[in-house]
């Protein structure tokens, strides 16, 4: 089994393109590449996916709890991929290394990201300011996985400090460090500074990845010689180059850039990738082309279909799908005798939705388990139970709540207790057919008895607590205070 990535002895051309799906990765690796970076994904959204083995497209996906495919690899890139990670804690970036470690050849914490998504996490660039916080993290993977770790910054504003800080990285233990030649408060137009990788190449052991150099110094294929030459670095990371045309790794020359997209296309339609991110690469290999006529048709595509015959790839397109047709049939064939079951329900008996709630989107004053409550005294039925807890990685909730001997809970978590008692109480709402009080649903007896209270009152608007009190003085059946402070 190879236990990763060597960052020596090998100019390493690693494309880290923003939109690094799988799809742009393989065409980098199709055109020369010797490693590839996935874009950065940070480490909360992770913990959340579940790994899925995907047999009919032949791949491994992390799975959101929406469904939606958050990192995706397969076996051409085994041994070639590198996982980058946004984090701010050791403790969930070790949890997020241990989960995928067996599907990568190393994981990178970025910490150089300047843009205000990652920084206000206290991720990114952020990290460059708490060397303390760096030093945990990094040796907290070190230490807790087989795969070999790197981290990518950006530089400080004096050399003196940015030779200090990667000091300090080198001492933990990572195989390498990519440094983006910039600081933190500078933006592509302005100039990489060279002599800064230089300096930091010379000053650690470790091999040293330069980036930064796209459009600016890197073209084409010999400019990254030349960039890495500069530099004194070991390898080179380019990145929008990358994305602007991945054929930038042929020694022999780039290809036409029409070539250059039917080839992505291709990847994109055999790996399922969403049509909005294909046709988000597309423009970006357009470029200044966008005006031309092939950009205003790629413009008004609004599906893979549409793609595929702007590139004339149609047949390729149904040969893709009749191909993973097949397969899915075959597989379903496989395991035609397995007992049905409920999607909806795992072997531990608790059915599963993954609902959110949306304040906005509920009656104002009435919530789901104000529905829930009301529906169970209807019904003569004990009340809800919810059991509620709490993760230690990132603090979110997930709660289950007990109706007549069921449990109901969202395959989600939530940012508070409240909330996520509210999504319990929506998923068995829901699975019962029940009312749960958002708009446009139509009026219903607890809707009409809030009306009219509020219309006898002569209140408007009145605050949640107010409401709650005038409820338990009017309605029979809550005639317990306590229950409706739980709502």
């Amino acid at each position: 089994m190879m236990m990763g990535l060597s960052f020596c002895n090998k100019n390493i051309l690693a494309p880290m393109v923003r939109v690094g799906t799988l799809p742009m990765r393989l065409l980098a690796l199709d055109y020369g590449a010797d490693i590839v970076y996935c874009e950065e994904l940070v480490d909360i959204k992770m913990l959340q996916c579940k790994r899925v083995v995907n047999e009919v497209l032949q791949t491994v996906d992390y799975v959101a709890p929406t469904e939606r495919v958050i990192f995706q690899t397969c076996e051409r890139e085994k041994g070639r991929i590198v996982f980058q990670m946004g984090t701010s804690d050791a403790e969930r970036a070790l949890a997020v290394a241990k989960l995928i470690e067996e599907d990568v050849a190393a994981i990178d914490i970025n910490m150089g990201c300047p843009k205000e998504y990652s920084t206000k996490g206290g991720m990114g660039a952020a990290l460059l300011s708490s060397p303390e916080k760096i030093e945990k993290i990094l040796k907290t993977l070190v230490k807790g996985i087989s795969k070999p770790v790197t981290c990518k910054i950006r530089i400080l504003p004096t050399l003196e400090e940015t030779v200090i800080l990667v000091k300090l990285i080198e001492s933990t233990g990572v195989a390498a460090i990519t440094v983006h030649g910039r600081k933190k408060d500078e933006r592509p137009q302005h100039p990489v500074h060279c002599s800064f990788i230089k300096a930091i190449s010379e000053a650690i052991s470790i091999p040293v990845i330069a980036n930064g150099g796209s459009q600016e110094l890197i073209r084409e294929f010999g400019d990254i010689e030349t960039f890495r030459s500069i530099t004194a670095a070991s390898s080179v990371m380019v990145a929008r180059a990358a994305m602007w045309n991945p054929s930038i790794f042929r020694r022999e020359g780039f290809l036409p850039i029409e070539d250059v997209m039917r080839n992505y296309i291709r990847h994109a339609v055999q790996y399922e990738n969403h049509y909005t991110n294909t046709k988000y690469c597309l423009c970006q290999m357009l470029r200044d082309q966008l005006e031309s006529p092939l950009g205003k048709k790629l413009h008004g595509a609004q599906s893979t279909w549409d793609i595929c015959e702007i590139f004339e790839l149609t047949t390729f397109y149904e040969h893709c799908r009749l191909s993973q047709q097949a397969r899915k049939a075959s597989l379903d064939m496989g395991v035609q005798e397995t007992p049905e079951t409920d999607c909806n329900e795992e072997n531990d008996g608790i059915v599963r939705l993954p609902i959110k709630f949306e304040r906005k989107e509920y009656v104002p004053q009435i919530t789901p388990k104000m529905f829930l409550l009301e529906w169970c005294r209807k019904e003569k039925l004990p009340q809800p139970l919810y059991q509620t807890v709490q993760r230690s990685l990132d603090k979110f909730f997930h709660s289950v709540v007990t109706v007549n001997e069921k449990k109901y809970c969202s395959t989600l978590w939530d940012k508070s207790k409240k909330i996520a008692e509210q999504t319990a109480a929506i998923v068995c709402l829901r699975t019962l057919g029940l009312p749960e009080g958002k708009i446009g649903e139509g009026e219903n007896d607890l809707v009409r008895k809030r009306k009219r209270e509020v219309q006898s009152g002569g209140i408007e608007s009145p605050p949640q607590e107010s409401l709650t009190k005038k409820i338990h003085q009017n309605d029979k059946h809550f005639d317990n205070l306590k229950d409706l402070q739980q709502l």
